[in-house]
């Protein structure tokens, strides 16, 4: 894994080693590469505006944000940002996490298909909603350089990721019509998704 792409750096350490090893062995490497873009543009927004953040539960939770969408943790239940919620806390126990972080990385996954956190109130929320929502659907991807972007996904490539995940959402809309997911493709998200101007080069 590289460690840093444009000049935004992941975090060293154990917990984010387990996190990349997990995210890569239970993900399909367009997923896997999802997740690690979505840190990366989490982290280049919160560094172009001065904001600290932790860097260590921001990149666990982005690596686990999506796991809920792959068979061995999806749920029939729950939506898939639930059943996310409920492994990173299983996840970060093993960490030896104490309960109030484990409880953040659960929230931060829970709530990226939430309405806008705003950084004010909780800055790693934010960062993973504007990580998944530039890498996912382009929405906010005028804040990022051209240049950024270019290096991101030549470093981690798309990999017909947004067919894949369209159908990973329908498949959750199909089965769990209450949840976010399903709110999504009720609208214009699948189209939105297919025209974001990082598969249009």
């Amino acid at each position: 894994m590289l460690i840093e792409v444009a000049g935004v750096r992941v975090p060293a350490g154990r917990a984010t080693e387990a996190a990349r090893l997990v995210c890569e062995e239970y993900a399909d490497e367009a997923l896997y590469h999802h997740s690690v873009r979505s840190f990366f543009f989490g982290a280049a927004w919160a560094e172009a505006r001065g904001l600290d953040f932790d860097r260590e539960l921001f990149f666990v939770s982005a690596l686990l944000h999506d796991l809920g969408l792959v068979p061995p943790f999806d749920s029939h239940t729950l939506s898939f940002e639930e059943a996310g919620g409920h492994l990173a806390r299983v996840f970060t126990a093993g960490l030896g996490w104490p309960t109030e972080r484990r409880d953040r990385a659960a929230e931060l996954i829970v709530l990226h298909m939430r309405d806008d956190v705003a950084p004010e109130v909780d800055v790693e929320s934010r960062l993973l909603q504007v990580g998944t929502s530039a890498d996912v659907s382009g929405a906010g991807l005028e804040a990022f350089d051209p240049s950024f972007t270019d290096t991101l996904v030549g470093a981690y490539p798309r990999l017909g990721f947004s067919k894949s995940f369209v159908r990973l959402f329908q498949d959750q809309a199909e089965r769990k019509p209450g949840c976010a997911a399903a709110q999504l493709v009720a609208g214009n998200w699948a189209e939105r998704t297919f025209s974001n101007p990082l598969d249009q080069s």
